[in-house]
């Protein structure tokens, strides 16, 4: 190899898009309101921006980014065999840290379809876009890879939550490399948030 290659800088064009895109939504979703309702921006800025670049910058199928319903009869037992094994896991911590409850606790109104709206699109982008895009250069490192972005989108949040998020991040985008679907993951993150807040709320004692 000639010291001329040795030195040249090839950079693939869609993991550039992939890492610059995703870190600028992340920004924008922090600092911004786009419309009167979030659950609405994460939409526009996690599902429909990302799709579209799939779409008319890559030109490629949604379905290869996890828009799918993928394995189903494997996503279901896994989502399943999952909300069996998460529930008193989260009771247990939600039920006795102050901090969850305080977070948590006023968030009860409009579930189960705010906590639905507000994840659809955060699932797509770390489950869907980034893990799938990811892994067509780095093959499985991308578990790890999207699960970064997603730990730290979680600062601000209640301390047990946000240490957490790193193992829980590679878990759910576990779940979406299996069933080659970002569909399966939500459904559980969507339990996990709606159980959430439910506890904290005190309906469960």
């Amino acid at each position: 190899m000639s010291i001329k290659q040795k030195d040249s800088l090839i950079l693939d064009w869609k993991i550039a898009v992939l890492t610059i895109m995703s870190t600028l939504l992340l920004i924008v979703d922090h600092y911004y309101e786009l419309t009167p309702w979030k659950f609405l921006d994460r939409t526009i800025l996690y599902l429909f921006i990302p799709l579209a670049i799939v779409l008319f910058i890559f030109r490629d199928k949604p379905a290869n980014y996890g828009f799918c319903l993928g394995d189903w009869k494997l996503g279901l037992l896994l989502t399943f065999g999952s909300i069996i094994l998460i529930a008193p896991i989260l009771w247990f911590v939600t039920h006795g840290n102050l901090g969850m409850r305080d977070y948590y606790q006023d968030q009860l109104k409009g579930l189960p379809w705010t906590t639905f709206a507000d994840l659809l699109g955060w699932e797509f982008i770390f489950r869907g876009w980034l893990l799938f895009g990811y892994a067509k250069k780095f093959g499985p490192e991308a578990l790890w890879l999207q699960a970064v972005p997603f730990a730290l989108a979680h600062i601000g949040k209640p301390e047990i939550e946000t240490l957490s998020t790193i193992f829980g991040g590679f878990a759910f985008g576990w779940v979406a490399w299996r069933t080659r679907s970002f569909v399966y993951p939500f459904l559980i993150h969507w339990f996990v948030a709606s159980f959430t807040i439910v506890v904290a709320s005190g309906i469960l004692g």
